[in-house]
């Protein structure tokens, strides 16, 4: 009576913990869903999850959360998404508001002509023209900010895009600890 009471109680704390599981991952238990309504044959081998997957899945604790470890030189670099396209971005306390070069921009959905270029500001590699916009939608996991002002600077003025201070002063938190980052919304 004791072993089925225990085995019992297992199945029922088992049970209890997949909603928690499923916020946590919810791109793994869509992947176990569309692998068991497909039923592959025996020797059929699925095909791996793509690192981006694992990425985001890895990147959202519970809620709109999300979780990001420093990369070896202690930057937090991460997949956002601009305007509903996804870019490659890198998190900068420093900077005061989100920053894209024009391709990246263009590439989001921010047509930009020559005469918007009519703002100076400083960067690490000194003065540069920019474009004042705002980006209708920025996104990290579960967590998305509208209308959140950016500048728009030449490519060969900026390499990388920079989530700056313009999105996460608009977050209920964002907290470094331990080499990880959170941002919570």
């Amino acid at each position: 009576m004791l072993r089925k009471l225990l085995i019992l109680g297992l199945c029922a704390g088992s049970s209890a913990s997949v909603p928690m599981l499923y916020q946590a991952h919810p791109q793994a238990f869509e992947r176990l869903l569309d692998l068991a309504m497909s039923r592959p044959a025996a020797r059929d081998v699925a095909p791996p999850m793509p690192v981006s997957a694992v990425r985001e899945a890895t990147q959202q604790p519970l809620g709109r959360k999300v979780l990001l470890q420093a990369d070896a030189r202690g930057h937090f670099v991460a997949s956002f998404k601009v305007n509903g396209r996804p870019v490659e971005a890198m998190v900068d306390t420093g900077a005061t508001v989100v920053a894209l070069n024009r391709s990246t921009a263009s590439r989001a959905g921010i047509s930009l002509s020559p005469s918007d270029f009519d703002r100076e500001v400083d960067t690490a590699n000194g003065k540069v023209k920019a474009a004042v916009v705002e980006i209708a939608s920025l996104q990290i996991g579960r967590i998305a900010v509208d209308h959140v002002p950016a500048v728009v600077l030449d490519d060969k003025a900026l390499a990388t895009t920079l989530i700056g201070m313009s999105f996460l002063r608009r977050l209920d938190k964002f907290q470094v600890q331990d080499g990880k980052l959170l941002l919570a919304q």
